[in-house]
């Protein structure tokens, strides 16, 4: 199975809960990779396979399986990943869209479109990633295939195109009906749906069947000006070919999405969705050539054809921690990876050797000798390789794109119980911050203190309990903290003079700069690098300052900006302009500037009417009605604002905003107020000024 063209790489995403990881256990069932069928509910899911994943009944970390499918009488060969719902494993979606050729958008269908949903497809949309929907739990109570499919264009903005009906929903839910076929599909449960009866469409069923159909035809043609024409002249004539090679042209463009249903639980639609993969989503010679850059010149694009005769070029995407080496997760996209050969790290320069490769099964493995282009693998001997890094031949280097990774929005303090745990402590916190890039820590030198960053309480939960459980760490971990940020209101200037004399050589650095505030699009604008959301602009004319010595000023500003001026928290989304100093011929020093451009730095900053920065969440409250006064009250009391409400069947859907520090321990008062019949679902939105009443409160305790 060389053939490109009858490969798929593609990924299963959705808002936690819609059924992601039972329509993957459906898919390796029917396509004969198990034999079992697990259950998430049960905790015997095949993907999700860490002990945590099958305690808490959710998908922690995303995995990837390769697994055959007939279509037509051809086998394609399907490189599948599973990701997580949950927003404090947003990362794991991140790095999956970086690699895929393709997605299947998973929804719940009484819910529609939920605020997670939004996330994973905005993060598809930034990839650039064909796309197909499956409205799943068509089984459930309440479940609307109507106002789900609804919620796809009115939310997402997506041009959502229906290939299937459901025949019934809810306990009545028994099959589908086929759009471009006008026939109906029954699964037989007692078979695990692997056996599937083909019908005439239900008479009750057949006028609402010929509208829909009539609609896709619409829907179709206008994606195809050759097919628009035939519609014109007689759409009679329109053949089912012709309209899938159509919805394929428009999902490759990414100008429409085929819209599937079914219920994974009760087996029924799984097949289709598959075939749904094979006709509509990319083989890898579909998608764009990628592009890259030359290590030695970053303003020269490169691009690698997707071929086996090609350079090598890779991407790392996902590095685990393992007893025989860390095992990295690549994904191919020109070239071959052979066994015992050695490649280059581009991004650092690093040779690193392929000692084993791998083809995944979740936490199984089968061993290859080679990779071709299109292959997703994993891969043991990169010692030097992180998330996002780039492996190429030697003879023709490329640094292809690397990944964005949201700023951590939560912190803790752990401190280890004996002297055994702490020499063990900080190998097991690079390993996991290796394993996982939304993760950080740091070691505060003054109290002696080390503080963890994730993006939610969950995160760094989970995080705990792999130390305390999995790693064998005792740990005691501090209460959760919130990642304030600083920032400057105004614009200010100051000096920075460093002038020291002890005999021999002394120290002189002398700097003028100014601060403003400075968002990203403003310094692309003035084509500024912006690192660690600060602009730097050098004006110095005349050689008030020589050449070499403004390095170390920029380096002085930013540092002191990674600890901020107010409470310690980093200052971000300003702009440093130099613009006059002076120095001396013997005592000036790149550490005398750095000094200057420090203080320099700090006393600007404090002129410029500095404020706290806090996050603020996006909240998606579902409740019964009854519940609907103590549900805004309480968050009006957290600070929060109600955005929206919104009215489905007997629930009320409460969009809000409200700041992180308010919201911890809100799931336990949520389950408290409703009589645990509410739910809800949190994401990191912005960052906003704190109010002066709360930012006095703060830095009284700082």
């Amino acid at each position: 199975m060389t053939d490109l063209q009858h490969t798929r790489n593609f990924g299963i995403a959705a808002h936690i809960d819609a059924g992601k990881t039972t329509v993957t256990e459906r898919v390796l069932y029917y396509t004969g990779k198990i034999y079992k069928m697990g259950e998430v509910h049960e905790g015997t899911a095949t993907m999700d396979f860490l002990e945590d994943e099958q305690q808490r009944g959710i998908t922690i970390q995303s995995a990837a399986t390769t697994c055959l499918w007939n279509r037509n009488g051809r086998e394609y060969k399907c490189n599948l990943i599973d990701t997580p719902g949950h927003v404090d494993f947003t990362v794991e979606v991140e790095r999956s869209m970086r690699v895929l050729d393709g997605a299947v958008a998973v929804f719940d269908g009484k819910e529609g479109v939920e605020a997670q949903s939004e996330t994973v497809w905005r993060q598809a949309e930034r990839y650039n990633v064909p796309r197909i929907c499956f409205i799943n739990k068509m089984d459930k109570l309440g479940a609307d295939f109507d106002f789900s499919f609804r919620t796809l264009n009115e939310r997402l903005g997506a041009n959502a195109i229906p290939v299937q009906l459901p025949i019934g929903h809810g306990n009545a839910f028994q099959g589908i009906i086929d759009l471009l076929e006008m026939q109906a599909y029954y699964f037989d449960a007692s078979e695990l749906g692997s056996v599937v009866e083909q019908r005439e469409i239900p008479d009750d069923l057949i006028d609402k069947a010929k509208d829909w159909h009539h609609k896709l035809v619409e829907m179709a043609v206008e994606l195809d000006d050759h097919l628009l024409e035939k519609y014109l002249e007689d759409e009679d004539t329109i053949t089912q070919d012709e309209i899938r090679s159509a919805l394929r042209k428009g999902t490759l463009e990414l100008r429409c999405n085929p819209t599937f249903c079914g219920s994974a639980l009760k087996y029924i639609g799984v097949q289709r969705l598959l075939d749904g993969v094979i006709d509509y989503l990319p083989n890898p010679t579909e998608v764009p050539e990628v592009q890259g850059t030359d290590p030695k010149n970053a303003e020269t694009t490169l691009t690698r054809p997707h071929s086996n005769d090609a350079p090598l070029s890779a991407l790392a995407f996902k590095v685990v921690s393992d007893v025989h080496g860390d095992l990295t997760y690549v994904r191919i996209y020109s070239g071959k990876l052979t066994q015992g050969t050695r490649v280059v790290n581009t991004n650092n320069g690093r040779k690193e050797a392929i000692s084993r490769i791998y083809e995944m099964h979740a936490k199984e493995r089968i061993a290859l000798q080679e990779a071709k282009a299109g292959s997703i693998v994993a891969v043991i001997g990169l010692k030097h390789t992180v998330t996002g890094e780039t492996l190429s031949d030697s003879a023709h280097p490329i640094v292809l794109e690397r990944m964005e990774f949201p700023e951590p929005v939560i912190s803790m303090s752990i401190e280890p119980q004996s002297s055994a745990d702490r020499d063990k402590l900080g190998e097991a916190l690079s390993t996991i911050n290796r394993e996982d890039p939304s993760f950080r820590f740091s070691y505060n030198d003054e109290t002696g203190e080390t503080v963890m960053a994730g993006m939610g309480e969950l995160h760094l939960d989970i995080i705990k309990t792999k130390l305390t459980r999995d790693m064998k760490i005792g740990v005691k971990v501090g209460r959760p903290r919130v990642a304030y940020r600083e920032a400057i209101t105004a614009a200010a200037e100051a000096r920075g003079l460093h002038k020291k004399q002890s005999g021999g050589r002394g120290q002189f650095g002398d700097c003028i700069i100014t601060v403003e505030p400075c968002t990203e699009e403003q310094a692309a604008e003035a084509e500024l690098k912006y690192g660690d959301f600060i602009a730097f602009e050098n004006k110095i004319v005349g050689g008030a300052i020589p050449k070499e010595y403004i390095p170390a000023v920029e380096a002085g500003c930013r540092s002191t900006a990674r600890s901020g001026v107010l409470a310690g928290y980093p200052l971000e989304h300003l702009k440093v302009t130099l613009i006059d100093g002076s120095y001396h011929e013997v005592d000036s020093s790149q550490a005398a500037f750095e000094v200057a451009g420090a203080l320099a730095f700090k006393d600007a900053v404090k002129k410029a009417r500095p404020v706290l920065m806090e996050p603020i969440m996006k909240i998606v409250v579902t409740t019964p009605e009854d519940f609907l006064g103590n549900v805004t009250g309480d968050l009006n009391s957290r600070r929060g604002i109600i955005i929206d409400q919104e009215r489905r069947s007997n629930t009320i859907i409460v969009t809000a905003e409200a700041p992180l520090s308010e919201m911890f321990g809100y799931a336990t008062t949520l389950r408290g107020m409703s009589q645990g019949r509410a739910s809800y679902s949190m994401e990191p939105e912005t960052y906003r000024a704190v109010p002066a009443n709360v930012e006095k409160e703060l830095l009284a305790v700082v």
